[in-house]
């Protein structure tokens, strides 16, 4: 299942300029593809660095964390046909632990970025997640984390 941003946006509360998912390449009940397409003017690129921009660890490690959220949300709702802009008292895949997290190589900001996540178990509203980061397919990035559903209760 291929997804555009207007598609990934029902599924994420998540919004420019934080949004780090722009297209979904495919999507099941066990693992994810998304894509960052960088423009070269996303605020977490003004000052990393001038002249030589590269992507920062933590928003490879967020394009991996939304990509998930985005597969939690699809097939493991407590909600039916869930909408991020109607649908309430639920906060779907919030971060609860980077278990690990190792940058290969650096991430350049004029090609796409993807995130390859796969879910390796659930425990109730606990998820937990791998993740390879690749660009120009080499590996730049392997993560684990872990994600959790909670009730917005929570965010207030």
């Amino acid at each position: 299942m291929m997804m555009n941003i207007d598609e990934v946006k029902v599924l994420l509360h998540h919004r420019e300029p934080y949004l780090m998912v722009d297209r979904i390449d495919a999507l099941t009940p066990h693992a994810v593809t998304g894509v960052k397409i960088h423009r070269g003017d996303e605020a977490h690129l003004a000052g990393h660095f001038p002249g030589a921009p590269v992507v920062p660890g933590a928003m490879l490690q967020e394009l991996c964390t939304q990509s998930a959220g985005a597969l939690i949300t699809k097939f493991y709702s407590p909600v039916e046909d869930y909408d991020s802009e109607k649908t309430k008292g639920h906060a779907l895949g919030v971060l609860g632990k980077v278990a690990y997290a190792k940058y290969m190589d650096i991430v350049k900001t004029d090609r796409d970025v993807f995130a390859e996540v796969e879910l390796v178990e659930q425990l109730g509203p606990l998820f937990k997640f791998k993740a390879k980061v690749l660009q120009d397919g080499r590996i730049k990035a392997k993560l684990m984390f872990s994600l959790i559903n909670l009730s917005d209760d929570h965010l207030l």
